[in-house]
Protein backbone atom coordinates (compact mmCIF):
# COMPACT_ATOMS: atom_id res chain seq x y z
CA UNK A 1 0.00 0.00 0.00
CA UNK A 2 1.44 3.56 -0.72
CA UNK A 3 -0.20 6.87 0.51
CA UNK A 4 0.44 9.63 -0.68
CA UNK A 5 0.11 13.06 1.77
CA UNK A 6 0.16 16.62 0.62
CA UNK A 7 2.34 18.74 2.61
CA UNK A 8 2.24 21.97 0.99
CA UNK A 9 0.89 23.88 4.00
CA UNK A 10 4.39 23.22 5.68
CA UNK A 11 5.74 25.22 3.17
CA UNK A 12 5.44 29.07 4.82
CA UNK A 13 6.97 27.88 8.20
CA UNK A 14 3.99 29.08 10.10
CA UNK A 15 2.37 27.18 12.55
CA UNK A 16 -1.54 28.02 12.57
CA UNK A 17 -3.81 25.42 13.48
CA UNK A 18 -3.76 23.35 10.36
CA UNK A 19 0.12 23.41 10.10
CA UNK A 20 -0.08 21.72 13.79
CA UNK A 21 -2.99 18.85 12.90
CA UNK A 22 -0.58 18.00 9.88
CA UNK A 23 2.92 17.76 11.76
CA UNK A 24 1.29 16.39 15.14
CA UNK A 25 -1.05 14.17 12.87
CA UNK A 26 1.82 12.49 10.71
CA UNK A 27 4.33 12.76 13.67
CA UNK A 28 2.31 9.67 14.94
CA UNK A 29 0.53 8.14 12.07
CA UNK A 30 3.53 7.27 9.66
CA UNK A 31 5.14 5.75 12.79
CA UNK A 32 2.24 2.79 12.93
CA UNK A 33 2.57 0.73 10.17
CA UNK A 34 6.20 -0.02 8.65
CA UNK A 35 4.57 -1.76 5.46
CA UNK A 36 2.92 1.20 4.49
CA UNK A 37 4.74 3.32 2.17
CA UNK A 38 4.07 7.04 2.29
CA UNK A 39 5.22 9.57 -0.29
CA UNK A 40 4.89 13.38 0.69
CA UNK A 41 4.10 15.89 -2.08
CA UNK A 42 5.84 19.21 -1.61
CA UNK A 43 5.47 21.80 -3.89
CA UNK A 44 6.43 25.28 -4.17
CA UNK A 45 8.89 27.75 -5.82
CA UNK A 46 9.99 29.27 -2.92
CA UNK A 47 9.22 27.00 0.69
CA UNK A 48 10.97 26.61 3.86
CA UNK A 49 13.58 23.47 4.89
CA UNK A 50 11.54 20.94 6.29
CA UNK A 51 13.41 19.27 9.76
CA UNK A 52 10.88 16.81 11.28
CA UNK A 53 11.47 13.60 12.66
CA UNK A 54 9.30 11.84 10.85
CA UNK A 55 10.94 12.54 7.44
CA UNK A 56 13.60 9.98 8.40
CA UNK A 57 11.47 6.78 8.97
CA UNK A 58 12.50 4.01 6.37
CA UNK A 59 8.88 4.02 4.88
CA UNK A 60 8.54 7.78 3.90
CA UNK A 61 9.83 9.77 1.17
CA UNK A 62 10.16 13.29 0.63
CA UNK A 63 8.90 13.98 -2.92
CA UNK A 64 9.80 17.91 -3.53
CA UNK A 65 9.20 20.00 -6.44
CA UNK A 66 9.47 23.32 -7.24
CA UNK A 67 5.83 24.62 -9.66
CA UNK A 68 4.65 27.64 -8.52
CA UNK A 69 1.91 27.46 -6.37
CA UNK A 70 -0.35 29.39 -8.16
CA UNK A 71 0.33 28.12 -11.66
CA UNK A 72 -0.02 24.64 -10.11
CA UNK A 73 -3.41 25.84 -8.58
CA UNK A 74 -4.51 28.00 -11.77
CA UNK A 75 -3.90 24.37 -13.75
CA UNK A 76 -5.42 21.91 -11.53
CA UNK A 77 -8.53 24.21 -11.29
CA UNK A 78 -8.95 24.04 -14.66
CA UNK A 79 -7.72 21.22 -16.62
CA UNK A 80 -7.07 19.32 -13.72
CA UNK A 81 -3.34 18.92 -14.48
CA UNK A 82 -0.71 17.46 -13.15
CA UNK A 83 -1.74 14.43 -11.40
CA UNK A 84 -0.18 14.28 -8.05
CA UNK A 85 -0.09 10.84 -8.14
CA UNK A 86 1.19 10.70 -11.85
CA UNK A 87 3.89 13.34 -9.79
CA UNK A 88 4.42 11.15 -6.90
CA UNK A 89 5.54 7.78 -8.97
CA UNK A 90 2.23 6.49 -8.39
CA UNK A 91 0.00 6.21 -4.93
CA UNK A 92 -2.88 4.02 -4.00
CA UNK A 93 -4.89 6.71 -2.06
CA UNK A 94 -4.01 10.25 -1.87
CA UNK A 95 -4.50 12.00 1.63
CA UNK A 96 -5.13 16.26 1.50
CA UNK A 97 -4.96 17.20 5.24
CA UNK A 98 -6.16 20.57 3.89
CA UNK A 99 -8.61 21.88 0.99
CA UNK A 100 -5.49 22.18 -1.46
CA UNK A 101 -6.67 21.95 -5.43
CA UNK A 102 -5.14 18.16 -5.23
CA UNK A 103 -6.06 16.55 -8.88
CA UNK A 104 -5.12 12.57 -9.37
CA UNK A 105 -6.06 9.69 -11.76
CA UNK A 106 -9.56 8.20 -11.76
CA UNK A 107 -8.15 4.95 -10.07
CA UNK A 108 -6.24 7.07 -7.00
CA UNK A 109 -9.07 7.36 -4.52
CA UNK A 110 -8.39 10.61 -2.41
CA UNK A 111 -9.40 11.25 1.50
CA UNK A 112 -10.05 15.20 2.56
CA UNK A 113 -9.80 16.44 5.81
CA UNK A 114 -12.25 19.54 6.18
CA UNK A 115 -11.38 21.51 9.33
CA UNK A 116 -14.39 24.13 9.10
CA UNK A 117 -16.15 26.39 6.62
CA UNK A 118 -15.88 29.59 8.10
CA UNK A 119 -15.06 31.02 4.45
CA UNK A 120 -18.94 30.45 3.47
CA UNK A 121 -20.58 30.90 6.59
CA UNK A 122 -18.26 34.63 7.50
CA UNK A 123 -16.84 35.84 4.38
CA UNK A 124 -16.81 38.96 6.22
CA UNK A 125 -13.59 38.00 8.15
CA UNK A 126 -11.97 37.81 5.48
CA UNK A 127 -9.71 40.03 2.95
CA UNK A 128 -11.15 40.20 -0.50
CA UNK A 129 -7.85 38.20 -1.35
CA UNK A 130 -8.22 35.59 0.94
CA UNK A 131 -11.64 34.81 -0.32
CA UNK A 132 -10.79 34.76 -3.91
CA UNK A 133 -8.47 32.38 -2.71
CA UNK A 134 -11.13 30.03 -1.08
CA UNK A 135 -13.26 30.85 -3.93
CA UNK A 136 -10.50 29.74 -6.31
CA UNK A 137 -9.85 25.77 -4.52
CA UNK A 138 -13.15 25.28 -4.94
CA UNK A 139 -13.91 22.88 -1.80
CA UNK A 140 -17.26 22.18 -2.81
CA UNK A 141 -16.05 20.32 -5.32
CA UNK A 142 -13.14 19.30 -3.42
CA UNK A 143 -15.32 17.73 -0.88
CA UNK A 144 -17.89 16.16 -3.62
CA UNK A 145 -14.82 14.42 -5.60
CA UNK A 146 -13.38 13.43 -2.21
CA UNK A 147 -13.93 9.48 -2.01
CA UNK A 148 -14.42 10.35 2.04
CA UNK A 149 -13.60 13.44 3.93
CA UNK A 150 -12.38 13.77 7.86
CA UNK A 151 -13.92 16.29 9.89
CA UNK A 152 -12.60 18.13 12.98
CA UNK A 153 -15.31 18.24 14.76
CA UNK A 154 -19.85 17.56 14.44
CA UNK A 155 -19.84 21.66 13.87
CA UNK A 156 -17.79 20.86 10.60
CA UNK A 157 -19.60 17.64 9.82
CA UNK A 158 -22.86 19.39 10.35
CA UNK A 159 -21.79 22.73 8.03
CA UNK A 160 -20.30 20.22 5.36
CA UNK A 161 -24.02 18.36 5.20
CA UNK A 162 -26.08 21.20 5.24
CA UNK A 163 -24.18 24.12 2.86
CA UNK A 164 -22.52 20.69 0.55
CA UNK A 165 -25.13 18.53 0.74
CA UNK A 166 -22.05 15.62 1.32
CA UNK A 167 -23.63 12.34 2.50
CA UNK A 168 -23.62 11.68 5.71
CA UNK A 169 -22.50 8.58 5.08
CA UNK A 170 -19.37 9.75 3.23
CA UNK A 171 -17.83 11.80 6.53
CA UNK A 172 -16.11 11.08 9.30
CA UNK A 173 -15.14 12.98 12.80
CA UNK A 174 -11.81 12.80 14.39
CA UNK A 175 -10.95 15.17 16.63
CA UNK A 176 -7.39 16.73 16.80
CA UNK A 177 -5.16 15.97 20.11
CA UNK A 178 -3.55 18.21 22.47
CA UNK A 179 0.47 18.28 22.63
CA UNK A 180 2.30 16.58 25.16
CA UNK A 181 4.62 20.03 25.89
CA UNK A 182 1.30 21.01 27.13
CA UNK A 183 1.26 20.48 30.83
CA UNK A 184 1.83 22.32 34.05
CA UNK A 185 5.07 24.37 34.13
CA UNK A 186 7.17 24.79 37.88
CA UNK A 187 10.90 25.20 36.80
CA UNK A 188 11.70 28.94 37.79
CA UNK A 189 14.13 29.50 36.07
CA UNK A 190 11.87 28.98 32.33
CA UNK A 191 9.09 31.10 33.82
CA UNK A 192 11.75 33.80 34.36
CA UNK A 193 12.91 33.57 31.18
CA UNK A 194 9.84 33.60 29.32
CA UNK A 195 8.31 36.38 31.81
CA UNK A 196 11.32 38.82 30.44
CA UNK A 197 11.21 37.52 26.88
CA UNK A 198 7.68 38.89 26.08
CA UNK A 199 7.95 41.81 29.46
CA UNK A 200 4.63 39.71 31.35
CA UNK A 201 3.41 41.23 34.27
CA UNK A 202 2.79 40.19 37.40
CA UNK A 203 -1.18 39.02 36.63
CA UNK A 204 -2.59 38.93 33.74
CA UNK A 205 -6.04 37.66 31.70
CA UNK A 206 -4.26 35.87 28.00
CA UNK A 207 -5.26 35.36 24.61
CA UNK A 208 -3.10 33.42 22.42
CA UNK A 209 -4.14 32.92 18.78
CA UNK A 210 -3.72 34.80 15.27
CA UNK A 211 -4.99 38.29 14.82
CA UNK A 212 -7.36 38.41 12.75
CA UNK A 213 -11.67 39.60 13.13
CA UNK A 214 -12.84 36.18 13.30
CA UNK A 215 -11.13 35.89 16.82
CA UNK A 216 -13.46 38.30 18.63
CA UNK A 217 -10.37 40.07 19.69
CA UNK A 218 -12.45 43.56 19.58
CA UNK A 219 -14.81 42.45 21.28
CA UNK A 220 -12.03 40.47 23.89
CA UNK A 221 -10.79 44.41 24.69
CA UNK A 222 -14.17 45.93 24.93
CA UNK A 223 -14.97 43.16 27.55
CA UNK A 224 -11.77 44.29 29.15
CA UNK A 225 -12.83 47.60 29.31
CA UNK A 226 -16.29 46.76 31.10
CA UNK A 227 -14.42 44.66 33.26
CA UNK A 228 -11.89 48.06 34.26
CA UNK A 229 -15.31 50.14 34.92
CA UNK A 230 -18.51 48.62 35.60
CA UNK A 231 -17.09 45.56 36.97
CA UNK A 232 -13.97 46.78 38.61
CA UNK A 233 -12.13 44.03 40.67
CA UNK A 234 -10.90 45.70 44.18
CA UNK A 235 -7.34 45.21 45.52
CA UNK A 236 -5.96 43.66 41.70
CA UNK A 237 -4.74 45.13 38.91
CA UNK A 238 -4.97 42.48 35.83
CA UNK A 239 -3.27 43.56 32.09
CA UNK A 240 -4.82 41.77 29.12
CA UNK A 241 -1.86 39.77 26.85
CA UNK A 242 -2.60 39.43 23.58
CA UNK A 243 -0.10 37.19 21.78
CA UNK A 244 0.33 35.97 18.88
CA UNK A 245 0.67 36.69 14.71
CA UNK A 246 -0.96 39.14 12.75
CA UNK A 247 -2.88 37.60 10.40
CA UNK A 248 -5.28 39.48 8.21
CA UNK A 249 -7.54 42.64 8.95
CA UNK A 250 -5.52 43.13 12.00
CA UNK A 251 -5.65 46.67 11.68
CA UNK A 252 -8.80 47.54 13.39
CA UNK A 253 -7.50 45.59 16.60
CA UNK A 254 -4.42 47.86 16.95
CA UNK A 255 -6.69 51.01 16.42
CA UNK A 256 -9.48 50.08 19.17
CA UNK A 257 -6.69 49.23 21.22
CA UNK A 258 -5.08 52.95 20.86
CA UNK A 259 -8.34 54.53 21.40
CA UNK A 260 -9.41 52.23 24.47
CA UNK A 261 -9.41 53.90 27.95
CA UNK A 262 -7.05 51.20 29.47
CA UNK A 263 -4.42 51.13 26.83
CA UNK A 264 -1.82 51.33 28.91
CA UNK A 265 -3.07 47.96 30.06
CA UNK A 266 -2.77 45.82 26.98
CA UNK A 267 0.07 44.28 25.97
CA UNK A 268 1.22 42.74 22.46
CA UNK A 269 3.55 40.52 22.54
CA UNK A 270 3.97 39.32 18.68
CA UNK A 271 4.87 35.98 17.70
CA UNK A 272 5.10 33.14 20.39
CA UNK A 273 7.91 30.02 19.96
CA UNK A 274 6.28 26.49 20.45
CA UNK A 275 8.55 26.38 23.59
CA UNK A 276 7.13 29.03 25.16
CA UNK A 277 3.33 28.52 24.72
CA UNK A 278 3.22 26.31 27.64
CA UNK A 279 4.42 28.67 30.13
CA UNK A 280 2.44 31.63 29.15
CA UNK A 281 -0.28 29.73 29.67
CA UNK A 282 1.02 28.80 33.48
CA UNK A 283 1.88 32.44 34.24
CA UNK A 284 -1.68 33.33 33.01
CA UNK A 285 -4.78 33.88 35.75
CA UNK A 286 -7.46 33.27 32.74
CA UNK A 287 -7.71 32.49 29.30
CA UNK A 288 -10.40 34.05 26.99
CA UNK A 289 -10.82 32.68 23.77
CA UNK A 290 -14.14 34.40 22.20
CA UNK A 291 -13.62 33.56 18.96
CA UNK A 292 -16.67 33.70 16.66
CA UNK A 293 -15.91 30.56 14.66
CA UNK A 294 -14.14 27.76 15.36
CA UNK A 295 -13.57 24.42 13.39
CA UNK A 296 -11.87 22.73 16.42
CA UNK A 297 -9.94 25.10 18.73
CA UNK A 298 -6.60 24.11 19.97
CA UNK A 299 -6.33 27.45 22.62
CA UNK A 300 -8.64 26.54 24.83
CA UNK A 301 -7.99 22.75 25.39
CA UNK A 302 -4.13 23.98 25.20
CA UNK A 303 -4.81 26.26 28.48
CA UNK A 304 -7.02 23.58 30.29
CA UNK A 305 -3.63 20.86 30.01
CA UNK A 306 -1.88 23.73 31.55
CA UNK A 307 -3.85 24.56 34.75
CA UNK A 308 -5.24 27.58 33.74
CA UNK A 309 -9.22 28.24 33.88
CA UNK A 310 -10.90 29.04 30.35
CA UNK A 311 -13.58 31.53 28.99
CA UNK A 312 -15.18 30.48 25.57
CA UNK A 313 -17.78 31.04 22.77
CA UNK A 314 -20.75 29.23 22.79
CA UNK A 315 -20.64 29.00 18.81
CA UNK A 316 -19.49 26.34 16.49
CA UNK A 317 -17.77 23.46 17.99
CA UNK A 318 -16.07 24.86 20.69
CA UNK A 319 -18.79 23.70 23.27
CA UNK A 320 -17.60 20.16 21.86
CA UNK A 321 -13.84 20.25 22.62
CA UNK A 322 -14.66 22.05 26.03
CA UNK A 323 -17.23 20.10 27.65
CA UNK A 324 -17.95 21.29 30.97
CA UNK A 325 -14.75 22.34 31.67
CA UNK A 326 -15.00 25.59 30.80
CA UNK A 327 -17.43 29.04 31.01
CA UNK A 328 -19.02 29.61 27.69
CA UNK A 329 -20.17 33.19 26.71
CA UNK A 330 -22.42 34.49 23.36
CA UNK A 331 -19.03 36.47 21.91
CA UNK A 332 -21.72 39.17 21.25
CA UNK A 333 -22.38 40.12 24.47
CA UNK A 334 -19.79 41.86 26.17
CA UNK A 335 -21.05 42.29 29.22
CA UNK A 336 -21.60 38.58 29.65
CA UNK A 337 -18.22 38.06 28.61
CA UNK A 338 -17.02 40.80 31.16
CA UNK A 339 -19.18 39.07 33.69
CA UNK A 340 -17.60 35.80 33.10
CA UNK A 341 -13.70 37.07 33.58
CA UNK A 342 -14.98 38.92 37.31
CA UNK A 343 -16.39 35.67 38.44
CA UNK A 344 -13.11 33.76 37.70
CA UNK A 345 -11.07 36.43 38.86
CA UNK A 346 -12.65 36.17 42.14
CA UNK A 347 -14.16 33.39 42.94
CA UNK A 348 -11.28 30.86 44.18
CA UNK A 349 -13.99 28.14 44.45
CA UNK A 350 -14.82 28.22 40.30
CA UNK A 351 -11.80 28.60 39.66
CA UNK A 352 -10.60 24.99 41.39
CA UNK A 353 -13.51 23.48 39.29
CA UNK A 354 -12.87 24.75 36.09
CA UNK A 355 -9.04 23.49 36.37
CA UNK A 356 -10.19 20.38 37.45
CA UNK A 357 -12.82 19.76 35.41
CA UNK A 358 -9.97 20.96 32.49
CA UNK A 359 -7.35 18.62 33.35
CA UNK A 360 -9.75 16.06 33.06
CA UNK A 361 -11.40 17.01 29.48
CA UNK A 362 -8.21 17.48 27.86
CA UNK A 363 -7.47 13.81 28.61
CA UNK A 364 -9.97 13.06 25.94
CA UNK A 365 -7.45 14.28 22.63
CA UNK A 366 -4.79 12.32 21.74
CA UNK A 367 -2.59 12.76 19.21
CA UNK A 368 -1.96 8.80 18.98
CA UNK A 369 -5.86 8.45 18.72
CA UNK A 370 -5.93 10.77 16.21
CA UNK A 371 -3.24 9.24 13.95
CA UNK A 372 -5.07 5.64 14.77
CA UNK A 373 -8.41 6.62 13.73
CA UNK A 374 -6.88 8.54 10.85
CA UNK A 375 -5.46 6.29 9.44
CA UNK A 376 -8.11 3.29 9.97
CA UNK A 377 -10.50 5.55 7.96
CA UNK A 378 -7.96 6.27 4.99
CA UNK A 379 -7.27 2.17 4.95
CA UNK A 380 -10.92 1.33 5.06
Amino acid sequence: MIIGIDIRMLARGTKSGIEEYIINLLSNMLRLDNNIKYKLFYNGYKKVELEYDFLKLSNVTLKEFKIPNRLFDFFSQYFHYPKIDKLLGGVDIFFSPHIFSAPVSKNCKVITTFHDLSFENHKKFYSTSKNYWHFSMNPKSQAQRSNKIIAVSESTKKDLTKIYKIETEKIKVIYSGIGLEYGIWNMESRILEVKKKYNLPENYILYLGTLEPRKNIIGLIKAFEILNSKFKIQNSKFKLVIAGSKGWLYEDIFKTVRNSPVKDDIIFTGFIEDKDKSVLYNLADLFVYPSFYEGFGFPPLEAMATGTPVITSNFSSLPEAVGNAAIMVNPYNLDELAKAMKMILTDEKLRDILIKRGLKQTKKFSWQNCAEETLKFVLS
